[in-house]
């Protein structure tokens, strides 16, 4: 297994992508070691000969920021922040995503301004290398304090409380610290707050359904292509000469894509009755295109905030300041996560109009694409579960960042929501998956009605599905088809950026 050291420079997605792709182990440089060490030092000899308060060092926390603590108490103060704000409830959060939320605290808490003791991030190195990973809950974050109750639960292991998956099993965090003979960590000043505040669960969260959607990208546009080749589409909205007078680079991508996808069959050389085709299918360049557009707008997001600290306070070891500000405010990600929700989930919509068009009974093909239609129904019944399903993600698109609600207190009394936007991103994505697996098997089956010769890729994609879902001759139950392959289309290829 190889590895992957942090540096003092920026880590891009594309470095991410090819950590947690590669299962990479993280080391760190000692240049990093080195900074983190002095930012903990500088930190502790300005607390101790100071009397100022800072907040959630000598402080409370929220709207008890005005509570001094002694200090004979701050490492219990961290504690208890780290007890107290672990309140997430509903499902636990897939594994994936808590180990994507260990890589960017370790990231975030290397720049060297959170005050952190070393000795904390490299116990958040060694349950990243080992696969010790926090059980984390879906939901208790507001997206403004960062995600408060997600770190929290991701945090209370080191101290030898809350649970861990470890080897595919739950455990008591304190079983496994004792496997590994390594005792519960005696937190410093300020190194809770370092833990539990920042954007890390948005972030991973969006890491993943980015990842996805560049995934679900690259099979949408296979996938129509073969509904355009089934449905004997017209290839002139897919000159390069309508794209170079409207130039956006998912458009331009697109188009090149799906010629090339039909290269080497005649689709255009058939006769057509039909001057123009609907907008599903003649349009695909301009609404993939511009969802592939939004994705690159969301990975610039994303590198922006890989490689931001956005914990509280802030340690400035040149310029001798503690600064307490708003870095952990979700508020960019929660925005890019709206506009991902939105654009992927017209991957989902445009689909299944092909569908619906496919069981039409039109261009030779028979009403839904059943051999003996009455006694058989055919797949008349999957246009509807995916018009289910693309209906749900249409309600689950509905912007999160517009919504906000006091906490606190009236402290914190503007919140981004970002959390629960990641939580209905994922969910549309998991959608969407099973919308593309019911556009493959509807798309595979017309091609079993055309005589006309397709292309290499696609007779190749064909065969491909053949071997997991066989070809459809009379009624039978397709729910394991759709899932087969759903769960085909979901494993992510290396060869993933657009």
């Amino acid at each position: 297994m190889g590895s992957f050291i942090i540096k003092d420079n920026n880590i891009s997605f594309e470095d991410v992508f090819t950590i947690i792709n590669k299962n990479l182990k993280i080391s760190l440089n000692d240049d990093i070691v080195e900074k983190v060490t002095i930012s903990r030092n500088t930190f502790d000899e300005k607390i101790k000969n100071s009397d100022q308060k800072f907040y959630g060092i000598n402080t409370g926390f929220g709207d008890l920021h005005n509570v001094k603590i002694k200090d004979d108490q701050l490492g219990l103060l961290q504690e208890n922040l780290i007890k107290s704000h672990a309140c997430g409830v509903g499902n636990s959060v897939d594994s994936k995503i808590v180990k994507l939320m260990l890589l960017l605290k370790i990231i975030s808490l290397t720049k060297g301004y959170s005050g952190i003791k070393i000795q904390t991030v490299n116990r958040l190195l060694f349950f990243y290398n080992n696969d010790i990973l926090p059980v984390v809950y879906k939901y208790g974050s507001l997206g403004a304090s960062g995600d408060l109750a997600p770190l929290s639960h991701l945090s209370l292991p080191l101290i030898g409380l809350g649970e861990v998956e470890f080897q595919g099993t739950t455990h008591d965090a304190k079983t496994i610290l004792e496997k590994f003979s390594i005792a519960p960590l005696s937190l410093g000043s300020k190194e809770g707050l370092a833990l539990i505040n920042g954007t890390q669960y948005m972030l991973a969260s969006l890491i993943d359904s980015v990842i996805n959607s560049l995934n679900i990208c690259k099979h949408s546009n296979l996938i129509a292509s073969i509904s355009l080749d089934a449905y004997k589409c017209n290839l002139s909205p897919f000159d390069p000469l309508i794209s170079k007078i409207r130039p956006y680079d998912g458009q331009k991508n697109v188009s090149l894509k799906i010629l090339k996808n039909l290269e080497g069959g005649v689709l255009h050389e058939l006769k057509k009755e039909n001057v123009q085709d609907p907008y599903s299918f003649r349009c695909i360049p301009q609404v993939h295109g511009a969802t592939q557009d939004t994705i690159k707008y969301c990975i610039n997001i994303i590198s922006t905030e890989i490689n931001s600290v956005t914990d509280n306070p802030l340690i400035f070891t040149k310029e001798d300041k503690i600064i307490s500000g708003g870095n952990f405010h979700g508020q960019p990600l929660a925005y890019a996560i709206d506009f991902l929700k939105i654009a992927i989930s017209e991957i989902g919509n445009i689909s299944e109009r092909r569908v619906f068009n496919l069981f039409s009974g039109k261009r030779d093909l028979p009403p839904f694409l059943s051999s003996n239609p009455g006694l058989n129904s055919g797949l008349m019944i999957l246009q509807y579960t995916s018009a289910s399903l693309v209906s749900a993600n249409k309600q689950l698109a509905s912007p999160s960042s517009i919504d906000s609600i006091t906490s606190s207190n009236g402290q914190e009394d503007h919140v981004s929501m970002g959390a629960n936007g990641a939580n209905q991103l994922r969910e549309i994505i998991d959608n969407l998956y099973d919308i593309l697996a019911i556009e493959t098997i509807s798309a595979t089956q017309a091609k079993e009605f055309n005589d006309h010769k397709s292309s290499k890729i696609i007779n190749n994609f064909i065969s491909t599905v053949r071997n997991i879902t066989p070809v459809i001759t009379k009624d039978r139950v397709l729910h394991k088809d759709i899932e087969k392959i759903s769960i085909y289309l979901r494993k992510i290829r290396e060869d993933l950026f657009l």
